[in-house]
């Protein structure tokens, strides 16, 4: 990471990280499924350590979970210091959607995860906890927004 990455306090402005963690999840996500995907959503993303000038930055994709189209795709982001050996230190993580695409844009199928292991398992497990939970806060947004507009309220957000 270098000075042009840093935001206002000197350290790696999180949106340099998050650029670095959708573009491995997405290369994990076009590998899994054999072709072109785009990011559904970013689900969850957590920074739990700065980042700093000269880091050198691992970023670790794997896919959890697939639907019929979908994908998660969890992400773990190391920083190595440029002059400390050393396993390294976590420093952030993610889980993001992607769709695989045909290349007029349509939902294609992607092959199935299989887990091969209990930490697999458990991966998937988690992931499908996360589909139920951002599916039913989709479904009570918009119900919320079609009560608000029955009332003569515009019920929509900054996500339209």
């Amino acid at each position: 990471m270098s000075a042009h990455d840093t935001n206002l306090l000197g350290t790696v402005h999180g949106g340099v990280v998050m650029k670095l963690v959708d573009d491995a999840a997405g290369a994990v996500a076009g590998r899994h499924s054999e072709g072109p995907a785009v990011t559904g959503a970013m689900d969850e993303m957590a920074f739990l350590a700065p980042v700093r000038v000269g880091d050198l930055l691992r970023v670790e994709a794997q896919v959890n979970w697939t639907g019929r189209t979908s994908m998660e795709v969890g992400v773990r982001v190391v920083a190595e210091r440029w002059n400390q050996a050393g396993p390294g230190e976590q420093v952030a993580t993610a889980y993001l959607v992607f769709v695989a695409v045909d290349a007029e844009g349509r939902p294609r199928c992607v092959p199935p995860v299989i887990p091969e292991n209990d930490r697999d398992r458990g991966r998937w497990q988690e992931a499908q906890i996360r589909r139920t939970h951002r599916l039913a806060r989709r479904r009570a947004i918009l119900e919320l927004r079609r009560e608000r507009a029955a009332e003569g309220l515009d019920g929509r957000g900054l996500d339209g």
